[in-house]
């Protein structure tokens, strides 16, 4: 795969997150908030045979460098991801551009330390990425869910107070 190529992809990619989050913020969010921690079982089983490869060589300090990186690009997204009960008694994401500012920067950091880092080797990189991915997503996507579910249990207990 020549670069030009690979960039255009990765673009298409980011693109098609950043219109799928913005559409998210107009349509309620369907169900008991499950659906928010699918991303997480997604990322986290095709990456255990890239991460468990044996021509990935790294000490384990690089590994936990990259899940401390990954966990340090979670808190914009954690503090910039919330949600709104509206007058329609359905749950929203807040419509929050600080949101898409975090997650172009984070996007960015990673394009540019995929450059950095190719001295490494593919599997090497592809390993200390999908470390970095697991370390912001997994803590963006539970904290997001917790967030929802407190929403969520105080919109059930609205609902049971009006009902008596």
């Amino acid at each position: 795969m020549n670069p030009s190529s690979f960039y255009f992809i990765v673009i298409v990619i980011a693109g098609l997150v950043l219109w799928r989050r913005t559409r998210a913020m107009y349509r309620p969010i369907k169900g008991n908030g499950i659906r928010l921690l699918l991303p997480i079982f997604f990322l986290s089983l095709p990456s255990i045979p890239i991460i468990l490869n044996p021509k990935v060589h790294l000490a384990v300090w690089e590994w936990v460098c990259a899940l401390i990186f990954g966990l340090l690009l979670s808190i914009p997204l954690m503090w910039t991801t919330n949600y709104e009960l509206r007058s329609d008694q359905h749950i929203y994401a807040v419509r929050n551009k600080s949101f898409i500012i975090s997650f172009l920067i984070v996007f960015i950091i990673r394009f540019l330390l995929r450059d950095y880092l190719k001295w490494l080797g593919p599997e090497t990189e592809a390993a200390l990425f999908l470390v970095v991915a697991l370390g912001y997503i997994l803590p963006w996507r539970i904290i997001s869910f917790i967030k929802f579910r407190q929403l969520y249990k105080s919109r059930m207990q609205d609902n049971e107070n009006i009902n008596f």
